[in-house]
């Protein structure tokens, strides 16, 4: 007698079961055995090998899709039916930036450091093309290896751009064959950059660096950043270090600061504000950052004042040649003077001095303002409403602001409430 399952198949196929059926049966039969024996033999390499982490794993994978994508960019979409192809742009166009074109700018008669400000109004581009990346670009390394190390590669510096530098960030750093490194084999950095933050830190009065948070001080404006050393040691201290940097043609320093994954963006203090709203930062700091503050009347400290919070810092390190002798302290003295005297009519207070590094901070009395003689004068209601690339004023501005909160009482705070 026939099987149950036999009948069953008589009924579907007929009385003869076709070889056919029975040779996928058994098909599937070994498939089977095969996956679950796969199955079993990679939990067991799971669980007897540990995979060891590599960074270039999948590298080659990622840059190829990578170059795909860049390709696939060239086709854009203007609807349903139309697509427009966009031509890949010459390799001089590999610098470029929109609204800086210093020639242009320099046709139309802007001088005194004005032709490298932005200025959108010459820069009405009829071609449009897709920029190239660098012809040796690679994927940056992840976070936070590609803090301290980037590919040579991808950023517009030469080697000999490099090491003719004279900033002791710039000559202090490792130059390999492909990549740039920006700390020693033993985890130290090279320009000292972690002692510098502690001397600032001793300066307004805390134990360490590691104690700006407490103070109040979370987000920070690097003028002229060098190679973003300084806001890399402050994002290890869990601040916000915003670079901003005026536009340079080639060895940007606002390039490399983006290509180690810090905020960064091309400013100056020339004839615009910077595009932040007033009361942004805790900390102004310029190093060696080529602003001659005393000038424009003033004008440069005052965006300074606008952009920092009340009880704010305003930190100067000038050149590293440092002055010996007396005449040279006394000339040293008298280049802070104009400063001094300026920093007075806007409220600040000269909180330290020590080598080539001086501290002012700001005021926390929003009457301030007008309660001393030879004050600059406040500015209009609603002046803060539109700040972006908006010309230098000379006028006082965020004293009615609803977020004049001095830093060291938001500080307090969030320290009760924890």
């Amino acid at each position: 007698m026939r099987s149950p399952w036999l009948n069953k198949l008589s009924v579907i196929f007929g009385p003869r079961t076709p070889v056919s059926l029975l040779l996928i049966c058994l098909i599937s039969i070994v498939a089977l055995i095969a996956v679950l024996g796969s199955s079993s033999s990679n939990e067991l390499d799971s669980v007897t090998s540990t995979p060891k982490p590599d960074i270039y794993t999948n590298y080659r994978r990622l840059k190829e899709q990578a170059a795909v994508d860049y390709l696939e960019l060239r086709t854009f979409s203007l609807g349903a039916s139309r697509q427009r192809e966009f031509e890949l742009c010459g390799k001089e166009r590999e610098i470029f930036v929109p609204c800086y074109n210093v020639s242009a700018n320099v046709l139309a008669g802007f001088k005194d450091g004005e032709e490298f400000d932005r200025h959108c109004e010459l820069s009405r581009l009829r071609d449009q093309c897709l920029v190239r990346p660098p012809k040796d670009y690679k994927i940056p390394l992840r976070w936070p290896a590609g803090r301290d190390v980037i590919w040579s590669g991808n950023v517009k510096i030469t080697k000999d751009q490099f090491l003719s530098s004279g900033s002791m960030t710039k000559r202090l750093m490792l130059l390999e064959e492909n990549q740039i490194a920006f700390h020693s084999e033993d985890g130290l950095i090279f320009d000292g950059v972690k002692d510098y933050s502690r001397q600032v830190a001793e300066m307004i009065g805390l134990g360490s660096d590691s104690e700006f948070l407490q103070a109040g001080v979370h987000s920070v404006l690097d003028i002229g950043c060098g190679f973003g050393s300084f806001g890399a040691h402050l994002v290890s201290l869990k601040l916000m270090a915003v670079c901003v940097a005026a536009y340079e043609a080639t060895g940007s320093q606002v390039q490399l600061a983006l290509e180690r994954g810090l905020p960064a963006m091309i400013g100056n203090f020339i004839s615009k504000k910077l595009p932040y709203p007033s009361l942004s930062f805790d900390m102004v700091h310029c190093a060696q950052c080529g602003i001659i503050w005393d000038q424009k009347d003033g004008m440069f400290l005052i965006e300074v004042d606008r952009l920092l919070k009340p009880g704010g810092y305003f930190v100067l390190t000038s050149p590293s040649s440092k002055p010996q002798g007396s005449s040279s302290s006394m000339k040293k003295r008298s280049m802070l003077k104009p400063l001094e005297d300026f920093s007075e009519r806007i409220c600040w207070s000269f909180i330290a001095q020590q080598d080539e590094t001086s501290i002012w901070q700001k005021t926390v009395d929003a009457h301030c303002y007008t309660s001393r003689k030879h004050t600059i004068p406040l500015c209009k209601e609603g002046h803060d409403a539109v700040t972006y690339y908006q010309p230098l004023m000379s006028c006082i501005s965020g004293t009615n602001s609803k977020r004049w909160i001095p830093i060291q009482n938001r500080s307090s705070d969030s320290q009760s409430s924890a």
